[in-house]
């Protein structure tokens, strides 16, 4: 799992790394070049480079927006880092990282902060500074509450926090207004009743928890267009499931379920619906496939 999980942050990397212009900003890759350069040096990666601290030089940096020190052996994020405030896009995935200190709230021009596959136990309230901040990438740490300090940068557009072990949920996430992406998959989530998911969520991935029951909050995502809830424990789907408007995909693989709401008739943007793994005779099969002709269903 955790191979994978770094396959995947190296593949988020890339995505981030593509809208760099390598010819208007050159990615340095280690410190005695970027000293040397007679020009700004805007992007770094020490990538894989078997790094416990780093390099004292990097303060020289004034001009540096990314920066990339994945699986390296950092234990801790050095006081360099925060000296560089023209900072943007900050990459510590796959190091020992237990704890962000309190001067994370320095980087205030942040907007991409990515720490998978370290030791996280709780965030810092510090992070509220970040109002910049659009996307937070904390999967795979041992994080078992949602960090509150995130409730309080609604410029956030995107939360990964997939391979925790958080069994609370704030009921307050509507307060990230600008929320779209969301993936509280692979922990332990089993009640979300009460919870109030932002207005302008569009991706929701729910799976692998033990959730018993959708908070009637959410069927009022009209912007919602993927659902994940697959490897729960629900026994039904509320009948205001009729509220996803304009809703895709919803994946309800391995659950309880053994019938849906004649409600789901009504989503007409639903191209795919995914229904394997639960306890469905072949009538109801029958019913839903002549209830959602539009729908590809997978059973």
């Amino acid at each position: 799992m955790k191979k994978l999980l770094l396959i995947v942050a190296f593949i988020s990397l890339s995505q981030i790394k593509a809208q760099i212009d390598p010819l208007k900003y050159p990615t340095y890759t280690n410190i005695e070049d970027a000293v040397k350069s007679d020009k700004p040096v805007y992007s770094i990666s020490f990538r894989d480079k078997g790094l416990f601290n780093i390099p004292k030089d990097i303060i020289k940096m004034n001009s540096l927006f990314f920066l990339n020190v994945m699986g390296n052996n950092l234990e801790k994020i050095d006081q360099e880092i925060f000296t560089l405030k023209e900072l943007e896009i900050l990459n510590l995935n796959a190091n020992s990282i237990k704890f962000i200190p309190n001067e994370i709230g320095e980087l205030k021009k942040l907007h991409t902060l990515s720490i998978n596959l370290n030791s996280l136990t709780k965030i810092d309230p510090n992070l509220a500074k970040l109002q910049s901040l659009k996307t937070v990438h904390f999967d795979a740490n041992n994080l078992n509450v949602f960090p509150e300090a995130l409730l309080e940068i609604p410029s956030l557009e995107e939360i990964n926090l997939s391979n925790n072990q958080i069994s609370f949920v704030s009921l307050d996430l509507n307060k990230i207004k600008n929320l779209k992406y969301l993936n509280l998959s692979s922990n332990q989530i089993n009640d979300l009743v009460e919870v109030r998911f932002p207005k302008n969520i569009k991706y929701l991935e729910l799976q692998q928890n033990a959730i018993v029951g959708l908070p009637e909050f959410l069927f009022k995502s009209e912007n919602l267009e993927f659902l994940n809830v697959s490897n729960n424990n629900l026994k039904e789907i509320s009948h205001k499931v009729k509220g996803l408007k304009n809703v895709v995909s919803i994946n309800l693989a391995n659950n309880q379920l053994k019938d849906l709401p004649k409600e789901f008739s009504q989503l007409k943007n639903l191209k795919t619906l995914i229904l394997a793994g639960n306890p469905m005779d072949q009538e109801t099969i029958k019913k839903l496939k002549e209830l959602m002709p539009q729908t590809q269903i997978y059973f």
